[in-house]
């Protein structure tokens, strides 16, 4: 059983990761040691005229301080503690970044149905692994690789075309941004469940689909 509440505050007891008093050095280093995950680092946040900007320049930024710094992101990740340190030790501030379609998959769903799928999920006593959940207002499961083959079928096979619902996922050529990485003046990004040696096996998106499908087809 989980308590999402208690997930998301970090009362939960947990050796990987902490969100508070780590720096994002310690944190990409945890990732890439203790969960076997590549990491890249990303844009950053910059002060300009008393307001907070994205390294990349861009004035009017979607994802200000949380994006690929470099359009060869995916050579650069890497599951190396050792070279994740030196990577953040250039630039201690870039945002960390994890690559899907190689470790993980990850589906992402609206923050309202994410919260309902939980609550349902919970109740079927269904295993998780790490969720994450974003400023931008989306929940990211994370689920073993090769969900962007299986789900659309899925999703048919429960009686809903996949156009209709606000359910995506992120596999290969993608990537998922890790607490404690902000979003610009909108937030930090967040464990809705966080990492544990208890959920280190991912669900596959099979185990999940059902409730993650039911809560965004409410929340249309």
């Amino acid at each position: 059983m989980f308590i999402v509440e208690e997930t998301i505050v970090g009362t939960e007891a947990a050796q990987i990761p902490k969100q508070r008093g780590e720096s994002l050095l310690e944190t990409a280093v945890r990732y890439a040691e203790e969960r076997h995950w590549d990491v890249f680092p990303g844009t950053w946040l910059e002060a300009v005229d008393g307001s907070q900007r994205c390294s990349c320049g861009n004035a009017a930024c979607p994802a200000p301080g949380s994006h690929p710094a470099r359009p060869d992101w995916a050579t650069q990740a890497t599951g190396s503690a050792t070279v994740a340190r030196r990577m953040w030790q250039k630039q201690p501030t870039a945002s960390i970044l994890l690559p899907t379609g190689r470790t993980f998959d990850a589906i992402s769903v609206p923050e309202t149905a994410g919260f309902l799928a939980l609550a349902r999920m919970e109740r079927m006593e269904l295993t998780l692994g790490p969720v994450t959940l974003t400023p931008d207002r989306r929940m990211e499961f994370f689920v073993l690789p090769g969900a962007g083959v299986k789900v659309p079928d899925l999703v048919r096979k429960l009686g809903w075309s996949v156009s209709s619902l606000d359910l995506t996922v992120l596999g290969e050529g993608a990537y998922v941004a890790a607490p404690p990485t902000r979003f610009g003046s909108r937030g930090a990004v967040q464990w809705a469940c966080r990492p544990t040696p208890a959920n280190r096996w991912l669900p596959d998106a099979e185990e999940l689909i059902s409730p993650l499908a039911y809560a965004c087809g409410r929340d249309r």
